[in-house]
């Protein structure tokens, strides 16, 4: 019912979406305000046995490699309880059997590349939480319109062709003879 409470949820999804597709479909990559950017400090071996954070240097520690700076909102930032750093090791250090087992004998340039970008990306995700909490907050407090409300206003009841898959075949032919075109 509050315009400009709309706006600001609607503003805030398009800044989770930015950063979730992570510069995809021509977008710029997600930054760091402030010029920082995490760096490897210390080569990541081959194989590393163990992941932690350094809460000290705001590091991860990949067994005798290091990358930093490294904000604690991005080491701490769970989905479903589970930290996504940790579950990110773990699938890319996981003993594979059969033919899974074919693969890069090392820690490839790829995946650590895949790292920094991660640990940005969680960063500023961790950096929006306390939006996401207000702007939860402020909805719980707003009455919600009723179905009523949205009858009168003439949203419902949806029309029945907005229930349906587009299709190709709703609208008129166009383009070389006559062929519609698919963007």
């Amino acid at each position: 019912a509050d315009g400009a409470l709309w706006a600001e949820g609607v503003e805030l999804g398009r800044e989770l979406l930015r950063l979730q597709v992570r510069g995809a479909r021509g977008g710029e990559r997600p930054r760091l305000p402030g010029g920082r950017r995490p760096y490897v400090r210390a080569a990541i071996p081959a194989r590393p046995d163990e992941l932690r954070y350094d809460a000290g240097e705001e590091a991860i520690v990949l067994g005798e490699g290091r990358v930093s700076p490294v904000p604690a909102g991005a080491w701490d930032f769970r989905v479903g309880g589970v930290r996504m750093l940790e579950l990110w090791f773990e699938r890319r250090t996981a003993t594979a059997e059969g033919l899974a087992a074919v693969g890069p004998r090392g820690w490839p340039r790829e995946r650590t590349s895949e790292l920094l970008e991660l640990i940005t990306v969680l960063a500023l995700l961790a950096a929006l939480e306390p939006r996401q909490r207000a702007l939860r907050d402020r909805l719980a407090r707003e009455a919600a319109l009723t179905r009523e409300e949205l009858h009168t206003a003439g949203v419902l009841p949806v029309p029945a062709a907005a229930r349906r898959p587009a299709s190709v075949l709703d609208h008129e032919e166009e383009g070389p003879e006559g062929q519609f075109a698919l963007l």
